[in-house]
This record gives structure tokens, C-alpha cells and sequence, in this order.
């Protein structure tokens, strides 16, 4: 497969991802993991462009180091990052307050996109 194929099935990915995240929190019975999952997978779309020359099990585990890496960070409460999470970029970037329910959701996320990108990928 081309490098701009490559490329072309994540960044629409990402495109996708974003405003149907967004939306997910707007309404109030789709629970707050759904949103978690999708940011999951709008990691994985990133790192699949970062890493495009490289297989995809190596690009989940990234991925998924990422995304716990994000929420673990959020025990550290030094006053420049929680004023930083405060923002809306902040927020969406590194979350505000640790769940551990939050690593099934990421956990989740990553493993389906990994298989809609198997499937893809495999063509």
C-alpha cells in the first residue's frame, strides 16, 4: 500500500472522529466512556499517520501507552497543568480527574479501530 493511502484513511479518520467525539458529549444518554473510546481512536488515526511505515499492532500498543500515559497523568496536580486542563484544549487533551473506567474505554477504542483498520489496511 502507498504511503498516501496510508495517510488518506487515517486523517479522514481524524476528520470524522472529532466532531462525533464532540457531539457524543453534548448528549446526555450516551455515556462519557463513548466519548473516551472515540478520543482512543482519534489517537490511533494519529499515530497511524506518525507511524504509517510501521505494522499495525505496533501502532495500538503506542496508541494505547498514549492514552493511559493522558489519564494517569491526571493525578499530577501541578498548577500549570491543572490551569491548562481548565481550558477547553486542555480539557480535550488531557482530560480533568483520573478513572479507571476510562482505560476500558480507551481500551475499547483502540481495539476497534484496530480491526476497521485491519480490515481496511488488508485491501
Amino acid at each position: 500500500m502507498m504511503i498516501k493511502s496510508k495517510l488518506f484513511t487515517p486523517i479522514i479518520g481524524i476528520i470524522l472522529l472529532i466532531p462525533i467525539g464532540l457531539i457524543s458529549r453534548r448528549i446526555g444518554w450516551i455515556p462519557t466512556e463513548t466519548g473516551d473510546a472515540l478520543w482512543a481512536m482519534m489517537v490511533f488515526c494519529l499515530w497511524r499517520i506518525v507511524l504509517h511505515n510501521k505494522k499495525l499492532p505496533t501502532v495500538a500498543i503506542v496508541s494505547l501507552a498514549h492514552c493511559y500515559l493522558v489519564e494517569f497523568s491526571q493525578m499530577i496536580t501541578w498548577r500549570w497543568i491543572v490551569s491548562f486542563r481548565q481550558t477547553f484544549i486542555g480539557h480535550m487533551m488531557l482530560g480533568q480527574g483520573f478513572l479507571w473506567i476510562n482505560l476500558l474505554a480507551y481500551s475499547i477504542g483502540i481495539i476497534v479501530i484496530y480491526m476497521i483498520f485491519s480490515r481496511i489496511e488488508e485491501q
